[in-house]
């Protein structure tokens, strides 16, 4: 595994297929994703293993995470555009998913690793995106045999987001 990437560094501009809600797929700059909006990218092992149908549902049902305009939500993972597609569909996700087959995303992030020492897959983490694809927050789990047991803190997630953008609540001082 390479040096993940820190708070502060600037994500490089990696392209793969992207697949959306809808089932269209194209091939997708992370700059095209954050020049739109901030990005929570979500790095997980695979598609429909049971860990990762947990993570997703839990982003799913969170409903922040669908729900507030300010932020998108982009999984990663190395599985297939067409397991992506029946993955969206078979749990209703309203995110869009990469398919970093050759794990050039994830290797730029520095969150790959090697399962059992054999096969090559993104380590589950998550990275927050300001539109200049510069990094705000990380987390990247650290279980020591498996990376694949650790759930993201999603209310440690949304209360990081919400601080750098202003969540509901903030302290405005009358300025809006």
């Amino acid at each position: 595994m390479s040096e993940a990437l820190d708070v502060g560094d600037v994500a490089p501009d990696v392209t793969a297929t992207l697949v959306q809600p809808d089932g269209s797929t194209t091939d997708v700059a992370l700059s095209s994703l954050t020049d739109e909006q901030p990005t929570l990218l979500a790095f997980y092992t695979n598609d429909f293993s049971p860990d990762c149908v947990s993570e997703w549902c839990s982003f799913r049902d969170y409903g922040w995470f669908a729900h507030d305009e300010r932020v998108q939500v982009v999984g990663v993972s190395r599985s297939h555009a067409t397991t992506h597609r029946k993955f969206i569909d078979y749990l209703d996700l309203d995110f869009p998913l990469y398919a970093d087959r050759d794990l050039e995303l994830t290797r730029a992030f520095g969150v790959d690793y090697r399962a059992f020492g054999l096969f090559r897959r993104p380590k589950r983490s998550v990275f927050f995106l300001e539109t200049d694809r510069t990094i705000r927050y990380r987390w990247i789990g650290d279980h020591s045999l498996d990376p694949t047991r650790d759930q993201p803190p999603l209310d440690e997630i949304r209360a990081a987001i919400e601080d750098i953008l202003g969540g509901e609540g903030a302290e405005t001082f009358g300025f809006e």
